[in-house]
């Protein structure tokens, strides 16, 4: 019969330090990371896409000429502004957000300078309406009535009808106010569109036809930033104004 065989194990001292457990890798919380770091590049990224999409989506200054041509034979009571911008559209303007001492009524910064606003005031005057004047009457008469974010004491001349919030205030008081949409058909020619930027900055634009086949579709003359555009990006941002203005109500 065999013996069964006796084993014996001997005790062995580990000497070192204390061997750790492996953690399991929580892959939920690197994909929480990646959509954090995604919808923060979007959010951000947002002032850049007018400027990508212009490379795919502008127009040249020949098909300025076809449009303005288009708008000439419109019966649309915005259509004469319309046109104004798109020939705006054509110069080679610097921006400039400064400051400066201009005269009054029909004042105006250098003609090579320019900004978001100053579209707006050119393009009315190509129709015989002095914003500058019309602004700083209304304010002279309602100025606690107006945005008071510049610490002023009273109307301005050189800058009132400059600034953007001015303007939408104006145009609120004195205008057409639209709702903000975002269905092509609500925009007509010569409507003035105020956004709200990702930085909170306001902007505003003139809403004209698009060039050739698109011109029942609402394009941008605006200046944002860099050079002066004439492109498709009137949703690209978050519209927070819709305007129609033709002039003075009579009283």
């Amino acid at each position: 019969m065999a013996r069964k065989k006796t084993i014996f194990y001997e005790t062995i001292e580990y000497i070192g330090p204390r061997p750790q457990l492996q953690k399991r890798r929580n892959r939920l919380g690197g994909w929480v990371i990646v959509s954090i770091a995604a919808v923060m590049g979007f959010w951000f990224g947002r002032p850049l896409i007018p400027s990508l999409r212009a490379t795919q989506q502008s127009a040249s200054v020949e098909q300025v000429g076809e449009a303005v041509s288009h708008l000439e034979k419109s019966s649309q009571p915005g259509a004469r502004l319309a046109a104004s911008a798109l020939e705006y559209s054509k110069r080679d303007i610097t921006y400039d957000a400064s400051y400066y001492r201009i005269g009054f009524p029909m004042g105006d910064v250098t003609k090579d300078k320019g900004m978001a606003s100053d579209v707006i005031v050119r393009c009315f005057r190509e129709t015989s309406i002095d914003l500058q004047a019309e602004v700083h009457d209304d304010m002279k008469a309602h100025f606690n009535r107006y945005p008071q974010l510049w610490n002023a004491a009273g109307p301005d001349t050189h800058i009132d009808h400059r600034r953007v919030a001015n303007l939408q205030r104006f145009f609120e008081r004195n205008g057409e106010s639209l709702k903000p949409s975002r269905h092509a058909m609500d925009y007509a020619p010569g409507d003035i569109v105020v956004w709200s930027l990702a930085s909170a900055e306001k902007h505003i634009g003139i809403v004209v036809p698009g060039p050739e086949g698109n011109t029942q579709q609402p394009w941008i003359v605006h200046h944002l930033d860099d050079k002066l555009r004439w492109e498709n990006v009137l949703f690209d941002f978050r519209i927070e104004g819709h305007y129609r203005y033709h002039g003075k109500k009579a009283e």
